[in-house]
């Protein structure tokens, strides 16, 4: 990585930033991953359609949030921002300590999501336009270690005591908020002030002229949220594996995608975006459908190193493609909508996820996620190349 690169994404208060983040994303994938399925499950007795629905409440609270996060960041400083929102963060994570009904459940997810965006679209408007997918892939790594740790720690600590597993949720939560106190009073993000329906209106041009990004924007999460709910119980029921094998699980995939997303992300920057888009969708696809089959362990492993391969190729070729849209001067608000859009598909997929599992069984919901990658990557595979920002070909520029 250039030395750029490094400086800008690890100055002392990106550092700050960046472990207050690894400890968002440790609790963020410790709770949705491991601990509200298994927890709502065999504690307090909920379907997987009622926890699906949990899980979509905490994703509307987090799209609103970055709906209005450019308008936000416009009048609070970063530090009142992001500790505000990590605060309602650990609110909702002590209220899943008392929520022994359904709906105080739902509640406590919806609470948890308000806090979650505001820190990770500051990070993102710290990152500069000089190699962006790179930067990306930097970000994205510390960011994946963090989603990554969290469950794998609370697959084994759920095995020990689930109240064990609580206190350590609110433990990280409460260590995050606190860092963010420490971040510079006068801290703001990078953009320019620019009234809000202004905004809106240089925003409206730039999704009609990305509007056949928009399929993939929701597709991508509405596979991805699918699988959220129904994780643990997909491992243990239908693939046989134990709470620890699980983890392993979880640890060889994160662990493929951490150390695959830096070269991913200086390969896309040399190479061109589409054709990371193009296989690392199908091959994701692949590995879901490979995975419903049942294999052993050592197969399951593989499809986990490939499911993380895949997910390597593909984030930062998208979200360096993605930036390519955002204003100059609007990184706040360009983020935050865009995020909500890509968060449509959060807003369903665990519903449909947990009904599917819930009607179908576990293997069905896994299926269908499968080949909603396949459709994003048979998409993205006739996406014509001109319409990716700076990598026209010669021939494309003449016409």
């Amino acid at each position: 990585m250039r030395k750029a690169a490094l400086k800008s994404l690890f100055a002392p208060e990106m550092t700050l930033l960046i472990a207050a983040l690894f400890l968002v994303e440790f609790v963020r994938g410790a709770a949705l991953i491991s601990f509200l399925p298994i927890y709502g499950k065999n504690e307090l007795g909920l379907t997987l359609d009622v926890i699906g629905i949990a899980t979509t409440a905490h994703f509307v609270t987090d799209a609103t949030v970055k709906l209005f996060i450019g308008y936000l960041m416009h009048r609070f400083h970063v530090r009142a921002l992001v500790s505000g929102g990590l605060l309602f963060s650990l609110a909702g994570i002590l209220m899943l300590g008392y929520a022994d009904v359904p709906w105080l459940f739902i509640v406590a997810c919806a609470v948890y999501g308000i806090g979650i965006s505001p820190i990770w679209i500051v990070c993102l408007t710290k990152v500069g336009d000089e190699s962006r997918a790179t930067q990306m892939g930097a970000l994205y790594t510390i960011w994946l270690v963090g989603l990554g740790v969290g469950p794998v720690v609370t697959n084994f600590t759920l095995e020990v005591s689930h109240q064990a597993t609580y206190w350590l949720l609110v433990a990280a939560s409460a260590i995050a908020w606190l860092l963010s106190l420490f971040i510079p009073k006068g801290s703001h993000a990078e953009i320019d002030f620019v009234p809000f329906k202004r905004q809106l209106a240089m925003l409206g041009d730039r999704l009609k002229e990305m509007k056949v990004l928009l399929p993939g924007m929701v597709l991508q999460t509405l596979g991805a949220g699918m699988l959220m709910p129904i994780l643990p119980s997909f491992a243990g029921d239908h693939l046989g594996l134990s709470p620890s094998q699980y983890s392993l699980l979880l640890f060889i995939g994160g662990g493929c995608t951490a150390a695959s997303l830096i070269p991913m992300g200086k390969f896309s920057d040399h190479l061109g975006k589409k054709w990371f888009l193009v296989i690392g969708f199908c091959l994701f696809g692949i590995a879901l459908f490979a995975l419903t089959q049942a294999p052993g362990l050592a197969a399951s492993l593989f499809w986990a190193c490939l499911l993380g391969l895949s997910y390597a190729a593909v984030l930062p070729a998208w979200n360096a493609l993605l930036a390519a849209y955002v204003p100059p001067g609007q990184k706040g608000l360009g983020w935050g909508v865009f995020s909500t859009v890509e968060s449509v598909g959060s807003l369903f997929g665990p519903s449909l996820g947990g009904v599917l599992a819930t009607s179908f069984g576990e293997p069905a919901a896994v299926g269908t996620a499968g080949a909603i990658f396949l459709v994003i990557s048979a998409f993205y595979l006739l996406f014509p190349f001109r319409l990716f920002r700076g990598e026209l070909s010669a021939g494309d520029a003449a016409r």
